[in-house]
């Protein structure tokens, strides 16, 4: 029976789904193709069918997941975003969580554009982390000013995301009962939740 455009894309999108979750949660080698293929419902022989390598689903799967974090960090109040991704719930299943904290170091290893999918995903991240919490104060400053308010803002963009990745990575790197793993969420989730707190600097 032919497969028509419309149920072949869905296929692929089940596919790539399928895997932004097991990468997330097994890693970039700890995943074949044939048990990927099989927990989305498919063949082996299929795969390349949708795509030219691994590394090609690798980079979609990466664009899936940083899609999906954004989806459901949208609208949340930055506070309670921390904390929830400082949580033991989101620490405990890197299947259904951030895909940097997941992925980032497997990514360094892997091919170009695994790489510039993370980077993709980065900057739109920061982008919009700056325009919801940053520079909102420039409009009616200077070009200079604005400018000026716009990189500090980047900086603290990128500073808490380097931050929050880097509390779950370490506390994952932990064995699951150890009591520093804890420790390093909460350690972090005061400093930042501290920071978000402190009066902003008067220019």
């Amino acid at each position: 029976m032919k497969v028509t455009k419309a149920q072949a894309q869905a296929n692929r999108a089940r596919i790539v789904e399928t895997a932004a979750t097991l990468f997330r949660e097994r890693g970039y080698d700890g995943v074949g193709v044939a048990d990927l293929m099989a927990a989305a419902g498919f063949t082996h022989g299929g795969f390349y069918k949708h795509f030219g390598s691994k590394a090609d689903l690798m980079a979609e799967a990466a664009a899936c997941g940083f899609s999906e974090s954004a989806a459901g960090s949208e609208g949340i109040d930055i506070a309670a975003f921390v904390k929830q991704y400082l949580s033991r719930e989101h620490r405990d299943t890197p299947g259904t969580g951030c895909t940097m904290a997941a992925l980032s170091v497997d990514a360094g290893r892997q091919p170009e554009q695994v790489k510039q999918a993370f980077a993709d995903g980065i900057e739109r991240l920061l982008t919009s982390m700056v325009s919801k919490h940053g520079a909102s104060g420039a409009t009616n400053a200077t070009n200079a000013t604005s400018a000026a308010a716009k990189r500090e803002a980047r900086a603290r963009s990128i500073d808490a995301i380097a931050q929050l990745v880097g509390a779950v990575v370490l506390s994952r790197a932990c064995p699951d009962d150890s009591p520093l793993a804890d420790e390093i969420l909460q350690a972090c989730e005061s400093g930042a939740l501290s920071r978000l707190s402190a009066p902003k600097k008067k220019p």
